[in-house]
């Protein structure tokens, strides 16, 4: 699988988590997160390995020590992707290595 492969199927996976979370007055929230995560991933699987936005997620530590391993944003970066709501597909993509970086930075688990 490459790179841009697993980080569609994890973005996927997120997707099914909004859609299987019930909060009965989340006023649409789960489904935007859901929507936003999907266009994500279809966004994220047609990008080539030497996308410069999957470059920054591999520098970040995203796919392991050495750039071969599963998607994994760690919990700083898990966290940031569960609440997204944005529209636009590559910021979220653009905004998971400074937030790496950051917890990193302080001490808390990336990965």
């Amino acid at each position: 699988m490459s790179r841009s492969e697993s980080l569609a199927a994890y973005l996927r996976a997120q997707a099914r988590r909004c859609l299987d979370r019930v909060e009965s007055d989340d006023g649409g929230r789960n489904a935007r997160r859901a929507l936003a995560l999907l266009d994500a991933a279809a966004y994220a699987g047609g990008l080539p390995d030497d996308d410069p936005l999957i470059l920054q997620l591999d520098q970040a530590g995203c796919f392991g020590p050495l750039g071969c391993e599963a998607f994994d944003p760690g919990e700083a970066g898990t966290r940031h992707i569960r609440s997204w709501e944005g529209l636009e597909p590559s910021e979220l993509l653009l905004s998971l290595p400074p937030i790496i970086a950051q917890s990193r930075e302080y001490g808390t688990s990336a990965h």
